[in-house]
């Protein structure tokens, strides 16, 4: 079928672009990740949006497509805790293991998903795997106090595939912010999402309420999910939609500064998450706090009924 007809309408322009309806979206990106239409098709729909932006009805539309084609972890006992890693360490290291093995200690199962979009950056993956957590090679159910970490390819050839066009075109495209919202679960979960820029808040936090979605939303480190260890940021807790502020940003400065490592190589943010782990070095305090509204979110999602998580 094409999706020339779609890029008709998104492709106007900034100003003269027309948003599509949610079943629309779905239509389009079925197609994009089933690789059902032509290299130009996908490079006019990535261009096209990058200009024009996503509605949240889109993004859902988007959504409904990824969730149609990915390959759901099973239900378990608990809540999955979801932390999308697509950015790395650019200045600072990367802590998103941190925060997937300290909610692994206190009991939950946790799913890492994610690929790496920047060749210059240290990802996530090379430090778990510093960790002794390889990738996983197939979906299976997370256990309470694990952690699972599964690449984009796994979950979704088509989706790891259109984040790669950003290495051709040099622009992101749809997929970067989808996979920073979806839950790749097939029951309950808490997605951990972040943003960089403001306007990014505002259109994430549109799809969660339009997406009823489970979910902490705070402006992370680097782009990562991850609290920034120097700073407290304000977070959102996000339940079947409904949002509220869990936790102020503080102003001031931490009342102890964290002992980061200056390099942030894989093996050295490996030591340091040991150290962590094994009370050598303290957790930094926002990613504590960040941590004690994930449990308790989790707590909040054990309540639901099973129709509306």
């Amino acid at each position: 079928m094409g999706i020339s007809q779609y890029i008709k309408e998104i492709g106007r322009g900034k100003d003269g672009a027309r948003a599509l309806s949610r079943e629309q979206a779905s239509d389009l990106f079925g197609q994009v990740l089933d690789r059902s239409v032509t290299d130009l098709e996908v490079g006019g729909f990535c261009l096209a949006m990058r200009i024009k932006g996503e509605t949240e009805s889109e993004m859902a539309g988007f959504l409904d497509a990824t969730y149609a084609r990915l390959k759901l972890v099973p239900e378990g006992d608990s809540p999955v805790v979801v932390l999308p890693s697509y950015n790395g360490a650019r200045k600072l290291p990367v802590l998103t293991p941190l925060l997937a093995l300290l909610l692994a200690r206190e009991g939950l199962p946790v799913l890492v998903h994610g690929t790496a979009t920047e060749s210059t950056r240290i990802s996530a993956q090379n430090v778990l795997l510093a960790l002794d957590i390889p990738a996983a090679t197939a979906i299976k159910e997370i256990a309470n106090g694990e952690v699972c970490y599964a690449t984009t390819e796994l979950l979704c050839p088509g989706l790891k595939q259109l984040l790669d066009v950003r290495r051709a075109v040099g622009l992101r495209n749809p997929a970067h912010s989808l996979v920073k919202l979806m839950t790749p679960c097939a029951g309950p979960s808490l997605v951990v999402s972040s943003y960089t820029h403001p306007e990014y808040a505002i259109s994430m936090a549109a799809t969660f309420a339009l997406m009823q979605s489970n979910a902490l939303l705070l402006r992370g480190t680097e782009g990562e999910v991850v609290a920034d260890p120097r700073r407290v940021p304000q977070m959102t807790g996000y339940l079947r939609g409904q949002p509220s502020v869990v936790q102020e940003a503080h102003t001031g400065p931490l009342a102890a500064v964290p002992d980061l490592p200056k390099d942030i190589d894989a093996d050295t943010t490996a030591r340091y998450i040991r150290d962590v782990l094994a009370g050598r070095k303290a957790v930094p305090q926002p990613i504590a706090l960040q941590v004690e509204h994930i449990l308790r979110l989790t707590q909040h999602i054990r309540t639901l009924s099973p129709a509306t998580v």
